[in-house]
């Protein structure tokens, strides 16, 4: 970890009055474009605006949520080399890495399941329990990685 905190870009992270700052603001609105990206087809998910098409605000939200990792991976990164010791010797930094796992397992086990029943509840129906459970799982697991990372931030 020293060798990640002693090269140019942790040196310059920790040095420069502006850099980390920066870099940072980019994660947040990072972050910003993901949860709210997220949050909006969960809700919908959980039976909120029923009259909006599934497929519909999927195929909206999708490019957004994925170009956010764009912002997201570089900058978090980022200060992470800045502070890679400290981060890897806490312990929430472990629980922030398994929940972003768990919300990217838990995507991927509501895309390949039930959206694929999507034809049957895209409008005005309920969606079904699996995916009621997997929209209210999201909104939980990405607002305690953003909770995570902001604790980390106060180390």
């Amino acid at each position: 970890m020293g060798a990640l905190e002693a090269s140019a870009l942790g040196q310059a992270m920790r040095q420069s009055l502006y850099l980390y700052p920066v870099v940072e603001t980019v994660h947040i609105v990072g972050l910003a474009l993901l949860f709210g990206s997220i949050a909006v087809l969960d809700l919908r998910l959980l039976g909120v605006g029923r009259a909006m098409p599934v497929t519909r605000l999927s195929r909206h939200v999708l490019p957004w949520t994925l170009g956010s990792f764009v912002l997201i991976v570089p900058s978090g990164l980022a200060m992470f080399i800045a502070h890679a010791t400290d981060f890897i010797a806490h312990p929430l930094f472990a629980v922030k890495l398994g929940l972003i796992l768990a919300a990217i397992v838990n995507a991927g086990i509501f895309h390949s399941t039930a959206m694929r029943s999507v034809a049957g509840w895209d409008v005005q129906a309920a969606p079904p329990a699996a995916a009621r459970v997997a929209g209210g799982l999201s909104l939980v697991l990405w607002a305690a990685v953003i909770a995570c990372g902001r604790f980390l931030a106060y180390l």
